[in-house]
């Protein structure tokens, strides 16, 4: 997601930060590239000028013209109205319990699993969720979410022929069942019409939510804003949920929604898994959006995805100079968890987004392949890979439909990782921070 917006910006903020001295000129031509950056991503064209509007009072102002470093200042006053365009500080999305949660959007929007998605991030917070399918126009929908409920363990409901009757039938449900949270799945249309807009609203009279959430495409671009404008007068939304940022999607609709409406995005679907969605955090976002990495987000997704009690064995046998090849595979399958190493290493601070990683080539088959060979090998192997001989190199290639040189490449870069681990800890280097562990000089 924003990788060309990020690309082009990088291009920009290099320029402005190899002036030692910036002219208002320079200045202006500066934050024309990054307009028409902004404009390309599918910004709303009245976002973009308000938020360089900003910036370039700020940016003109002595505080960053005086500067001993104007350019990298430039890039703070972006940085900071960026999070502003954005939302400003970060808005958690509580509920009350009971609580019912009404979920609009178009077609195709991502919506349904939008709703499915939240049930998961509710569940991980404690809630007992329940499913309404009330979208009876689209074919398949009450299927698709019904599918969907099984495959996160979450009951579903759609008791009726009409979405009114759908609504309140399943609010009756969820007392009866104990459900504290209701996430209603409602119709859309391809486009915005008056009758879509006016069963959205029979709907949500007769549930009363207490939020009204909608499904924002990330690849609709400025036709977000007109859609969300819509949504907001007809149906009094509370806020949204933008989808599909882990596609192609340019991302001008994150950018423009909060602006424009007033109201916050709760939440980004990053993936397709059900787990795929984080809570929106205007600041970290920002960071993505100008290749600052993302640390915080990818520490809170390794504590919630990992196991930890896993993790601190195999840093603790790391340490030891114990670590075998059965350590390395389990690291391996909590770091899978985490998703798509590409994906990962955006979040890391100095790897800017594409620009950083498009002459990179990040195979995630060959963490297959690696899980592969060390599945292949027996557990004496696994223990004491000095055991392998040609023979055994032979075999394990041919159990994990690689090659020899495949199994001698993880053999040698293992072997280089113990030693590397044991000069760390021997006495010679030690890691800041590292604490002690029983047993261990």
């Amino acid at each position: 997601m924003f990788e060309q917006l990020t690309d082009r910006l990088g291009a920009v903020f290099k320029k402005l930060r190899s002036r030692g001295k910036l002219h208002p000129k320079q200045v202006d031509a500066g934050l024309s590239d990054i307009r028409d950056a902004l404009i390309d991503a599918d910004v709303a064209v009245e976002v973009a000028d308000d938020l360089l509007a900003r910036v370039r009072e700020r940016a003109l102002g002595e505080e960053v013209m005086k500067s001993i470093t104007p350019g990298q200042q430039v890039v703070k006053v972006v940085s900071e109205e960026l999070v502003e365009t954005l939302g400003g500080a970060h808005r958690p999305f509580v509920l009350p319990s009971p609580a019912v949660v009404m979920m609009a959007g178009l077609q195709g929007s991502g919506k349904t699993t939008a709703c499915a998605k939240l049930a998961v991030h509710l569940k991980e917070k404690g809630k007992r969720p329940m499913l309404a399918a009330a979208d009876l126009q689209r074919p398949g929908a009450v299927e698709q979410l019904m599918t969907l409920g099984r495959e996160i363990d979450v009951p579903v409901v759609s008791d009726g022929r009409d979405a009114v009757k759908v609504a309140k039938s399943a609010v009756k449900q969820a007392r009866r069942d104990g459900s504290d949270v209701l996430i209603v799945d409602t119709a859309g249309r391809l486009h915005v019409d008056a009758e879509m807009m006016r069963e959205a609203g029979r709907v949500r009279a007769a549930l009363k939510p207490d939020q009204v959430l909608m499904a924002v495409d990330a690849t609709v671009g400025q036709d977000a804003v007109r859609q969300a404008r819509a949504f907001m007068d007809e149906v009094e939304l509370t806020g949204f949920v933008v989808t599909k940022l882990d596609g192609d999607a340019r991302g001008g609709a994150a950018l423009s929604a909060t602006q424009v409406t007033g109201l916050p995005v709760y939440f980004a679907g990053v993936g397709e898994r059900p787990k795929d969605l984080e809570p929106f955090h205007p600041d970290r976002m920002a960071q993505r959006i100008l290749g600052m990495g993302d640390v915080l987000t990818l520490v809170e997704k390794a504590e919630r995805e990992m196991d930890q009690e896993k993790a601190q064995e195999a840093a603790e046998r790391m340490i030891r100079a114990e670590f075998t090849l059965d350590d390395f595979l389990t690291q391996l399958r909590e770091v899978k968890k985490l998703g798509p190493l590409q994906d990962l290493l955006k979040m890391m601070p100095g790897v800017p987004g594409a620009a950083g990683l498009k002459d990179v080539a990040i195979d995630d088959r060959q963490v297959d392949r690696t899980e592969a060979i060390i599945c292949s090998m027996t557990p004496g192997e696994r223990l004491d890979p000095a055991i392998i001989n040609g023979s055994r190199r032979g075999r394990i290639a041919r159990g994990s439909g690689t090659t020899v040189g495949d199994v001698n490449t993880l053999l040698k870069q293992f072997e280089e990782t113990r030693k590397m681990m044991k000069k760390l800890t021997g006495g010679k280097m030690r890691i800041p921070g590292m604490p002690k562990i029983p047993g261990l000089s």
